[in-house]
């Protein structure tokens, strides 16, 4: 009987501890999907009111949107294509890791520009400015080659796909079609028999010769042949010579 509580009783704490581990998981995964979807929210919030100031406002302040917006939109991009290039691609790891190192010069620039925002001085914000518009420039130009270079990597390997695929079924293609490929029998007609060469005319008849030509080719024959003389028989009288006178 102690047995069977002791069982039972460490079944409910598996059970416990198996519940608790389940709904910290989920607990996590909620969280995390809530914390991405705060952040998307708050990033399409801050590039709408980027887009904003870039066409309202004029001058440093506006020219400061734009490169924000500019270089935002490039890393965002980049850092997508690149990770879902990896999950294909494990060479790819590579790239990804040179371009957290990009992220982060990205990051501090844009964390100077955001504060260059409500810089009161113009003056001394339209002298940086052109400092500013290089190192977003250069950081720009580095993720887009990033980008790029994956996308034609990615798209080399689909046409390589795609001719072996085309390949292969030109060649399934030609095997299903055997039968256009393999060359008929030629089908000669039999020649017709030459004529044969001129015999006799006794050779060449099938039907019967009429009596004139029987005659004219077979040798003349007596139209009666005489009899042979009859035997003489002893009760036989001999005949009486005929009277002269």
């Amino acid at each position: 009987m102690g047995t069977v509580i002791a069982v039972v009783a460490l079944l409910f704490v598996l059970l416990v501890v198996l519940g608790a581990y389940a709904t910290v998981k989920a607990v996590g995964a909620a969280k995390r999907a809530a914390d991405r979807t705060i952040t998307q929210a708050r990033r399409t919030v801050e590039d709408h009111t980027l887009r904003a100031k870039s066409f309202v406002q004029i001058g440093p302040a506006g020219e400061l949107a734009q490169l924000r917006l500019k270089l935002r939109t490039s890393m965002r991009a980049t850092q997508d294509a690149l990770h879902a290039g990896v999950a294909e691609d494990e060479s790819l790891k590579e790239s990804l890791g040179l371009f957290e190192r990009l992220s982060a010069h990205g990051h501090e620039l844009d964390d100077e520009l955001r504060r260059l925002e409500s810089e009161p001085d113009r003056a001394t914000l339209a002298e940086r400015l052109p400092g500013l518009r290089e190192r977003t420039e250069r950081i720009v130009k580095s993720a887009d080659s990033l980008r790029w270079a994956a996308r034609d990597r990615a798209r080399r390997f689909a046409e390589d796909d795609l001719d072996s695929l085309s390949t292969q079924i030109d060649v399934e293609a030609g095997a299903l079609r055997h039968w256009t490929t393999e060359e008929a029998p030629a089908t000669t007609p039999p020649p017709w028999p030459e004529a044969p060469a001129a015999e006799a005319p006794a050779a060449q008849q099938t039907w019967p010769d009429s009596p004139q030509q029987r005659t004219a080719e077979e040798p003349t024959r007596p139209a009666i042949t005489p009899p042979d003389p009859r035997p003489a028989y002893p009760w036989q009288k001999k005949p009486r010579p005929e009277s002269t006178t």
